[in-house]
């Protein structure tokens, strides 16, 4: 990836620390990836595009588990969050796991996740789910050691699991053109697009 001299110090930096960068919903040109620059601080984001080439190697959620976390890293309530998901989720047969801070840490090996992190769970979801599967699941998350925020992946894109569970007309779904709002996040026929 490069780095043009107008982008934030910070950026480089990152760069050089890890070359790993997090992949982003927005559309990109053919033979593109949109990414993500993830910098030390939560605000220090940074979107940029790499080609198909450029990927040396691709890490999806669905294989990053609490034992991947460093062992002086593990009592940080994010990542103890992590394990008790695991322990909670091990019938669930949708593909799962950590973004976010922990995801991201996971993966790279950088210590990323502070005592005040969420753990940001995603659900992979081909299939619609029932309103009632999906509150079990979160009278499950709800009481894990750390605030637990859980994305329902679907074909048409994700959208909050608890903006689902709790019966509203219609989700915010985030798609790789724009958010939408729908009635049905798995065949979002009726869309309203969002400026």
């Amino acid at each position: 990836m490069e780095v043009e001299a107008t982008n934030p110090e910070w950026v480089r930096a990152a760069l050089i620390q890890s070359r790993s960068v997090v992949a982003r919903r927005e559309a990109a040109p053919p033979g593109m990836i949109a990414v993500g620059v993830r910098g030390p601080r939560r605000e220090q984001r940074w979107a940029g595009l790499v080609t198909n080439e450029d990927v040396h190697q691709v890490i999806g959620p669905g294989v990053l588990r609490f034992q991947n976390a460093k062992i002086a890293r593990r009592s940080l309530p994010a990542i103890q969050a992590l394990r008790f998901a695991e322990e909670r989720l091990r019938r669930l047969t949708q593909e799962w796991g950590p973004v976010g801070s922990v995801g991201y840490e996971l993966a790279t090996g950088l210590s990323v996740t502070s005592l005040e992190s969420d753990l940001d769970l995603v659900i992979y979801a081909p299939y619609p789910l029932q309103r009632d599967e999906v509150r079990c699941l979160w009278n499950v998350l709800d009481i894990a050691p750390a605030r637990v925020d859980v994305r329902l992946e679907t074909p048409a894109g994700g959208f909050s699991f608890e903006e689902y569970m709790r019966g509203q007309d219609r989700v915010l779904l985030r798609t790789p053109t724009g958010p939408i709002l729908t009635d049905d996040p798995w065949r979002p026929a009726e869309r309203t697009a969002l400026a």
